[in-house]
C-alpha cells in the first residue's frame, strides 16, 4: 500500500503501526519519527516562519477572512506518487491542508485514492483512529494491542493520582492572543491529577483575555504553544513574562507542545505522563526523552 500522511500525527500513527515503509508523501512539518523528514513533503505554508506570535495569529486570521486555504498541496508530486490511501483531518484549519481541498485533489489524481479524515475531540477518541486507520491498512491487531498499551498507560497516571489534592491548572495553547487548550487538553490535565480552569474537554480551544486567566487563579500554568518545541515554547512564554507574572501562578512551565500536546497522535500519552509527574511528581515518574522547562517557582525532584 502507498500512503499520503497529510497530518503529522496521522504520520506518528501510521509510523507506531509499522507502516512507515508504506507512507511514502507526508506534510511539511511531519519530523516523528526522524525517518519521516526523508519522505516526500506534499505541503507548505501560505504564513511565513519567523513571526512573532501575535503576527502569527493575524495573518492566520486574515487569510482564513478571505477565504483562503492556510496550506497549500503540491497536487504534482502526489501524482506522482500514485498513492491508494490518503490521511487527513478537517477538525483544524489551521493545522492542516483543507479537508475540501484534499478531496478536490483526490478526485483529480489519475487514480482516485481513499481518503480518510481522523477528527478527534478527546483523548479516547485519539486512540480510536489507531483502530481506524489499523483496519484501514491491513494491521488491526497491531492497533488493537497498541492502543492497549496506551491505554494501560493512561491507567497508571490516572490511578496514581485518583485520590491526591488537584492543583488549579491553566493551559495555554498559544500566548499572543492567549488560548485556552481544548479538545483532549482538559481531560489530559484532569486524568494528571490538576483541575483545568480554562479548558472545556472535548470543545476547541478559545481565546481568554490575561485578565480572565488571573481571575480563575491558576497554581499552575503550562505554557504549550501550538507546534512548538519546548525550548521554543519557553522563549515565547519569557516574551511574555509580565503578563504571565500578573497571573500570579505558583509555577510556569513550557512543554514540548509538538511532540506531546498539539498533535493528537500516540505520544499524547508521553504528554499525560509529564503532566501527571510535572503536578504530582512524587507519585508518577518523569517520562524519558520529554523535554520542558520550569520558568518560575521551585524546581520539582
Amino acid at each position: 500500500m502507498r500512503i499520503a500522511s497529510l497530518v503529522p500525527s496521522a504520520t506518528e500513527m501510521l509510523f507506531a503501526l509499522g507502516l512507515g515503509d508504506d507512507v511514502v508523501g507526508v506534510t511539511h512539518e511531519c519530523d516523528f519519527p526522524p525517518e519521516a523528514a526523508t519522505r516526500i513533503r506534499l505541503t507548505s505554508s501560505v504564513i511565513p516562519d519567523g513571526l512573532p506570535p501575535g503576527e502569527v495569529d493575524a495573518a492566520v486570521r486574515d487569510v482564513t477572512a478571505q477565504g483562503r486555504a492556510l496550506y497549500e498541496l503540491d497536487e504534482a508530486a502526489l501524482a506522482r506518487l500514485n498513492v491508494d490511501l490518503i490521511v487527513t483531518q478537517a477538525l483544524c484549519t489551521v493545522c492542516a491542508v483543507s479537508y475540501d481541498d484534499v478531496l478536490a485533489v483526490a478526485d483529480r489524481l489519475p487514480r482516485t485514492p481513499r481518503v480518510i479524515s481522523l477528527d478527534p475531540e478527546t483523548l479516547s477518541e485519539v486512540l480510536g483512529d489507531l483502530e481506524t486507520l489499523g483496519e484501514a491498512t491491513g494491521r488491526t491487531s497491531e492497533a488493537t494491542e497498541l492502543r492497549s498499551r496506551l491505554e494501560q498507560r493512561i491507567a497508571t497516571v490516572r490511578d496514581a493520582v485518583a485520590a491526591v489534592e488537584r492543583p488549579t491548572v491553566a493551559a495555554l495553547e498559544w500566548l499572543d492572543p492567549p488560548f485556552a487548550g481544548g479538545h483532549w487538553v482538559p481531560e489530559m490535565v484532569a486524568l494528571a491529577g490538576g483541575i483545568d480552569v480554562l479548558g472545556e474537554p472535548g470543545r476547541k480551544s478559545r481565546t481568554v483575555s490575561w485578565e480572565q486567566i488571573a481571575d480563575a487563579r491558576p497554581a499552575v500554568v503550562v505554557a504549550m504553544p501550538c507546534g512548538l518545541y519546548a525550548n521554543e515554547a519557553a522563549e515565547q512564554a519569557l516574551e511574555y513574562r509580565e503578563p504571565l507574572d500578573v497571573v500570579g501562578a505558583e509555577r510556569i512551565i513550557a512543554v514540548d507542545a509538538a511532540a506531546s500536546f498539539s498533535r493528537p497522535g500516540p505520544r499524547l500519552v508521553d504528554g499525560l505522563e509529564l503532566l501527571g509527574h510535572l503536578l504530582h511528581p512524587a507519585l508518577v515518574p518523569a517520562p524519558e526523552g520529554i523535554a520542558w522547562r520550569q520558568l518560575s517557582g521551585a524546581v520539582i525532584a
